[in-house]
């Protein structure tokens, strides 16, 4: 127990009272058992004195929450179609039960919000060559309700809808929700929860992971066509928290039990970590 505390005391240190953002989804999220570990993660690292941001998705309730209606799920460059029905139903799943049965499990810590309240993700509907619908692009994040929320000891737990000037709702996708709270929290680390092992310079095979990339590999890798298709935007929100200032940011395999535990206070890595240099 000595040796362990001694172990993870540096990283404590290193982390405590800093803003670590953290975007939730993929497996991590649909196996209750996996979801239950990493809750009791995010509040154990909570305890240690770091003010932790949860973003989530909630895709596969979506789907699942369509399907009821007779609608079928599309996606367009790894976006959702989002038509009127399917707005309803992604306020429905995601800014309801998925985002309060998450607060539910952080033992009174916890805090549920969404992008529309106290005009946290302030957007505009996302333009392009294909019409998606009520897809939103965010324009401003206004962090003071999530300030107010940690400064009180809270953990804001985060549901990606916004809402335009007007007051048009919007789904937003989680990858640059998070990306972009991190930016304007000033927050030291974005930990971005999978349900892939990381970057792979073969996508078809686990063993050719990339433990670590900087900025400059990225666009090297990108050339090259290892990073390609949806590893794209994802890897994009990374990027784009560490030129914005972010010190590391990780694309965490959310399927390993307690992966965000091993990230945080250990040099074991089981995923993909992008910093500056």
């Amino acid at each position: 127990m000595i040796e362990t505390l001694k172990q993870i005391s540096p990283f404590i240190q290193q982390y405590q009272g800093q803003t670590i953002v953290v975007k939730y989804g993929g497996n991590a999220m649909i196996n209750a058992e996996l979801k239950q570990a990493v809750m009791a993660d995010i509040l154990q690292l909570h305890q240690l004195g770091m003010k932790i941001v949860l973003v989530h998705g909630g895709g596969p309730e979506i789907s699942q929450g369509l399907k009821l209606l007779g609608k079928e799920s599309q996606f367009i460059n790894g976006l959702r179609v989002t038509d009127q029905d399917t707005i309803d139903v992604v306020l429905q799943m995601l800014a309801g039960k998925v985002n309060k049965s998450l607060v539910a499990q952080l033992q009174g810590k916890g805090i549920g919000l969404s992008g529309i309240d106290g005009g946290l993700l302030q957007c505009e509907k996302l333009t392009g060559e294909v019409d998606l619908g009520f897809v939103g692009e965010i324009v401003k994040v206004n962090s003071k309700v999530l300030e107010m929320a940690l400064a009180s000891g809270l953990i804001p737990v985060i549901s990606t809808v916004g809402a335009d000037q007007n007051g048009t709702i919007y789904n937003i996708n989680a990858d640059t929700a998070a990306s972009q709270i991190a930016i304007a929290l000033k927050a030291t680390k974005l930990v971005s929860m999978t349900d892939i092992a990381g970057l792979l310079r073969d996508r078809n095979d686990e063993s050719t992971l990339i433990p670590h990339a900087t900025l400059a590999e990225v666009e090297t890798l990108i050339a090259e066509g290892v990073i390609a298709g949806g590893m794209i935007p994802k890897i994009a929100c990374c990027t784009d928290f560490i030129k914005a200032g972010g010190q590391q940011a990780v694309i965490l395999d959310g399927r390993v039990p307690h992966a965000i535990l091993t990230e945080m206070l250990s040099d074991q890595a089981n995923g993909t970590r992008f910093s500056r240099n």
